[in-house]
């Protein structure tokens, strides 16, 4: 059998963390089998779509760099893949399972099923639909034809016996039909639901493997009925966990950012992303934590996916993100920096840019980080804050004599670094007779107009001499 998967995310929203988690675990069941990966877009439920969360949700896959291999963009052999350009095909299907007496019309008004949840309620009963219009006559149904009442088309549950569907992740799930209501299947503007439309897309795609979220197990052994009805072979079921905050409730947006987009403004990285997403519910069965997707891709398992809901941290997510950021090597961490550094523009070549990734690089957990701790790197002055200069037990006057030594040595020092300038700033807190944290804070202030930054010394490096006396002479003057 040749593996084909799905996803079939609807256009109601940003794209969630938590759908994403179960589109990788698609993604590497297909690759790892050499099989299909399809996207279908879900969009029957016309009245809640966001427009641009299509686009969005594509831009997230090109982002993370998980490719399809069916779908918008890309086509197929079995599209359209948006469901509301494939109506006419649930149009057809719907007439066949009422002819065969598995589904009927139902005319029933919202008033009328407002009132009888009211009264189920009320009796403390489950609520569901009491079948009415499954037992109407042909006289009533003709003249409620007659007459052009609206209607949607419900699927005829059997009324004995149970159902049972086989879960690669749970085991197997069995209901007595007797507990299942007739649910809808064709809306009355002609649109299917979800049961319906995915099941025979499913079924026409050639799907062998639907694994969706968890929240579709109550309704998997409806839509092995609808299987049964249309005398088709059902695909294989695994319903996955739902991410779960901190606190064990579903992941919302007050455990923190949600939306993929949200994780690329605040500067993750896509491989810490989906490397800790793959571990969110599946495990490899050791301690190990940093997989590349080639690694995932060889080690996923079904077997291995916990039906119990997974944690999404952001604290451990944030570990993952420092861990690939010391990963890289520092033209690789600069490339990735650039994006987050417009007012970088033409001032930081290549080159520049690499010493200032090597600089951070043992300091930043997010990209985010990175333009509050470079911008005096980009800037002609940093204004420093008289106030900020000055430390306990050190006069305004001794600092600025200070500052304007420094400068002096900066301009003298030969080999202009790190290794040079700090001996011999040492060597000056003696000979003026100040403290090295009192004299290197006012340095730092002085080319930074920050009290925390970088190492000191390889930021002045990285800012050049010219620069460096230049600040420091300014900021002596400023404490005149």
């Amino acid at each position: 059998m040749s593996v084909r998967v799905r996803i079939a995310p609807s256009p109601t929203g940003l794209p969630h963390v938590g759908n994403f988690r179960t589109f990788l675990f698609n993604w590497l069941f297909a690759r790892q089998h050499g099989g299909a990966f399809v996207i279908r877009i879900e969009d029957t439920d016309q009245a809640r779509q966001v427009p641009g969360s299509v686009e969005a949700l594509l831009e997230a896959f090109e982002w993370l760099g998980l490719s399809w291999d069916e779908g918008p963009l890309v086509g197929g052999p079995y599209g359209p893949y948006v469901q509301s350009e494939r109506l006419s095909i649930y149009h057809r299907h719907t007439d066949q399972l009422v002819s065969e007496g598995h589904a009927y019309k139902c005319y029933c008004s919202s008033e009328r099923l407002t009132a009888l949840r009211a009264e189920q309620q009320a009796r403390k009963e489950p609520p569901g639909y009491d079948r009415l219009c499954r037992n109407l006559s042909q006289r009533e149904r003709a003249e409620h034809e007659a007459g052009g009442d609206p209607h949607v088309v419900r699927f005829a549950v059997p009324l004995d016996g149970s159902t049972t569907c086989h879960d690669l992740v749970h085991g197997d799930i069995t209901w007595e039909n007797r507990v299942l209501d007739d649910f809808v299947i064709l809306k009355s503007d002609t649109f299917p639901t979800y049961h319906l439309a995915h099941l025979v897309d499913d079924h026409l795609m050639e799907i062998t493997h639907v694994l969706r979220g968890e929240q579709w197990i109550s309704s998997a052994t409806r839509h092995i009925l609808l299987y049964q009805a249309f005398g088709w072979t059902p695909p294989l079921f695994g319903h996955l966990p739902d991410l779960l905050g901190p606190d064990r409730k579903k992941l919302s947006k007050r455990h923190g950012a949600t939306d993929i987009g949200e994780f690329k403004r605040a500067g993750y990285l896509p491989e810490a992303l989906l490397n800790y997403m793959a571990l969110c519910g599946w495990s490899p069965g050791t301690d190990e934590e940093i997989f590349s997707l080639d690694q995932f891709i060889k080690q996923f398992s079904l077997e291995r996916v916990s039906p119990a809901g997974a944690i999404f941290d952001h604290t451990k997510l944030d570990w993952f993100n420092g861990q690939y950021i010391r990963s890289f090597a520092p033209p690789d961490l600069a490339a990735r920096m650039r994006p987050y550094l417009p007012a970088a523009g033409e001032r930081a070549d290549d080159a520049d840019l690499t010493e200032i990734a090597a600089l951070l690089q043992d300091r930043i957990k997010l990209l985010s980080e990175v333009p509050e701790l470079t911008d005096f790197f980009f800037t002609d002055s940093v204004n420093p804050d008289p106030s900020l200069l000055v430390r306990s037990g050190t006069t305004r006057d001794q600092i600025a004599e200070a500052l304007r030594a420094s400068a002096d040595l900066v301009e003298a020092a030969q080999p202009f670094d790190h290794d040079t300038l700090e001996p011999a700033h040492r060597e000056l807190c003696e000979r003026l007779g100040i403290k090295a944290t009192q004299l290197f804070m006012a340095i730092r202030v002085a080319c930074t107009g920050k009290t925390a930054t970088p190492p000191l010394f390889e930021t002045m490096q990285v800012l050049g001499r010219e620069r460096t006396v230049k600040r420091l002479r300014e900021a002596a003057e400023r404490l005149r």
